[in-house]
């Protein structure tokens, strides 16, 4: 199968190259920077930005978050089935 992927440069407008599933947490950062969170279920969420700044939000049912996370915070969190996408 042919990779479109493969002769694109990658960009921060996207499209993501992957997506993981984040389990949040108060001090481990996401492996990767997101480029956005995409999550499942309607709830808040506490996070870090790519910048540092600590921010809290409340999403809806399948919500594209299109901000630089750097850490999903488990305290304060209520969102679920949050996931990262990210460049890889």
């Amino acid at each position: 199968m042919a990779n479109p992927f493969n002769t694109r440069a990658s960009a921060l407008s996207g499209p993501a190259t992957d997506i993981v599933p984040v389990t949040p947490d108060d001090l481990v950062d996401l492996a990767d920077v997101a480029i956005a969170l995409y999550v499942e279920t309607a709830g808040t969420i506490s996070l870090v930005t790519a910048d540092g700044g600590a921010r809290v939000v409340q999403v809806a049912d399948n919500s594209i978050l299109p901000v630089g996370v750097r850490r999903v915070n488990a305290t304060g969190t209520t969102a679920t089935g949050i996931h990262a996408m990210v460049i890889s």
